[in-house]
């Protein structure tokens, strides 16, 4: 132990001054961001305080992006329903009509369906809101792909 290669003590030395260097700067930055806080507080009014309000701002923004998300996912689930109930109540109602033929039955009209009209409503005006979301005219919504529609409106919102 009594030969130790110079250049590896040099080199902790170094090593040490630049940590300690490191320490000061960051024990510096602390102090300045301490004196700016309480500086801030008396010069500012609780709401108006600039560091405080670039922190809300930041925060804003990153809950802005995650609620973004939210509200894609929210509307895809919102359209797989929409896509489920119809096929479910369209096929059951078509049976229900089916069946009510084979028996004799008088089979219950679009019109004489209050149900199945107010559901018929609540699609018409979901997909023309799609339809305004997404920029697009047409008016045969036969004709039109409801879940293109959701994508269009969810690409040209992002």
């Amino acid at each position: 132990m009594g030969h130790q290669n110079p250049h590896l003590h040099r080199h902790h030395e170094a090593v040490e001054d630049l940590a300690n260097l490191f320490a000061k700067a960051n024990h510096d930055l602390s102090v300045v961001h301490h004196r700016l806080e309480k500086e801030f507080q008396q010069i500012y009014p609780e709401n108006a305080n600039p560091m405080k309000l670039v922190y809300r701002i930041k925060k804003i923004q990153e809950d802005l992006s995650s609620l973004k998300e939210h509200c894609r996912e929210l509307l895809i689930a919102k359209q797989d329903l929409i896509d489920k109930a119809k096929t479910v109540l369209v096929g059951n109602r078509s049976l229900l009509q089916r069946m009510q033929a084979s028996s004799g039955i008088p089979i219950t009209s679009d019109s004489d369906d209050t149900a199945f009209s107010n559901f018929n409503q609540i699609i018409d005006e979901w997909t023309s809101q799609l339809r305004s979301k997404a920029g697009d005219v047409k008016q045969d919504s036969n004709a039109e792909d409801i879940n293109q529609l959701l994508f269009s409106a969810i690409v040209q919102g992002s």
